[in-house]
């Protein structure tokens, strides 16, 4: 199949499905910044099972022309497509994929689509190149903005005991006493998430840096 054959295809099944009833309590939900085609999620993972299929998948020199063309449109379902189909492809892409993902981070940035992009692609990606951690993190850390910095937080969420806890404390200390929600939100997550691997040293970040309000209460919550 084609690359205009394939993304023809994905949205006219998604046009097919669209329920304008549906659109306007989803993009209220998102603050009013992104319109909607009003599919629901179980209903939109299903109609997309058959893109993301190996009979379907498109050749993957086209993968990054297909990814920014669903990211211009203005119905948050095509990134939601564009992200799932990326992570059909995250075992075969290179350390260049880094820079679509960095793309797509800030470009029509919300919590839904970053938290996505860091976790399954920038964290299973960067698994795979470890050697690109130290530069991109870094310079995500002094972007100033706050999805790539919510990024260099989040992409170990996955890693379990593999997580390098000075880096991840290294960036809490210097964002923690940060104003954004986001990024309050993401440092509570990130070491609540690592809480159940080390609760002990969990406690122990949360008290050398004194961590307080939002970010402490979501770092401690699992732990008894």
């Amino acid at each position: 199949m084609s690359y205009k054959e394939y993304y023809n295809e994905v949205i006219k099944t998604f046009e097919l499905n669209a329920d304008p009833v549906n659109a306007l309590p989803m993009k209220k939900y998102m603050k009013d910044q992104f319109e909607f085609y009003g599919i629901k999620t179980p209903i939109r993972r299903e109609i997309s099972k058959k893109f993301y299929s190996q009979n379907f998948l498109p050749a993957a020199e086209n993968l990054k022309k297909l990814v920014e063309d669903f990211w211009k449109l203005p119905q948050r379902e095509a990134q939601y497509f564009a992200v799932g189909l990326l992570e059909k492809f995250i075992k075969t892409s290179d350390q260049s994929a880094i820079d679509l993902y960095e793309y797509m981070i800030v470009n029509k940035s919300w919590w839904d689509i970053v938290d996505a992009i860091a976790v399954n692609l920038v964290g299973e990606l960067l698994k795979k190149y470890p050697e690109l951690i130290p530069g991109k993190t870094e310079e995500w850390m002094n972007s100033g903005n706050m999805w790539l910095q919510r990024t260099a937080i989040l992409f170990q969420l996955k890693y379990k005991s593999r997580t390098d806890v000075k880096l991840l404390t290294g960036f809490i200390k210097r964002l923690m006493h940060s104003r954004e929600f986001f990024i309050r939100k993401a440092i509570g997550w990130a070491l609540r998430e690592y809480s159940k691997t080390d609760p002990a040293m969990v406690i122990e970040i949360v008290d050398l840096l004194g961590l307080t309000g939002l970010s402490r209460r979501e770092a401690l919550r699992l732990i008894k």
